[in-house]
């Protein structure tokens, strides 16, 4: 299932379902805007994970919970808890990210 943000929400999601992977990323971010198809070729892919986009701009109590510093952050949660982050535009780093969602 992928979702995007329309508010500052992402608590709610979390608590919500088991495993979610979160983008984290901003209008004027070109290296967010590459990994966007990307993200959503796997949340089409793992249909058992939860994946949200989230404009860290808008929304600074989601941003908060992964202590975003630099974009584009994928954050994982599981069970309503934060577990990591990674920061990057590389696709194979996004895909290890969601293999430790799918095999938790």
């Amino acid at each position: 299932m992928l979702v995007e943000l329309e508010k500052d929400n992402l608590q709610e999601i979390v608590a919500e379902h088991k495993n979610v992977i979160v983008q984290y990323s901003a209008t004027w971010c070109g290296n967010c805007r590459i990994m966007k198809p990307k993200f959503k070729k796997e949340s089409a892919a793992n249909e058992d994970i939860t994946f949200v986009l989230a404009d860290a701009e808008k929304f600074p109590e989601s941003r908060k919970l992964a202590q975003v510093d630099n974009l584009p952050t994928f954050a994982r949660f599981s069970s309503g808890e934060f577990k990591n982050q990674v920061q990057t535009n590389k696709y194979d780093v996004l895909k290890e990210l969601v293999h430790e969602a799918s095999s938790n």
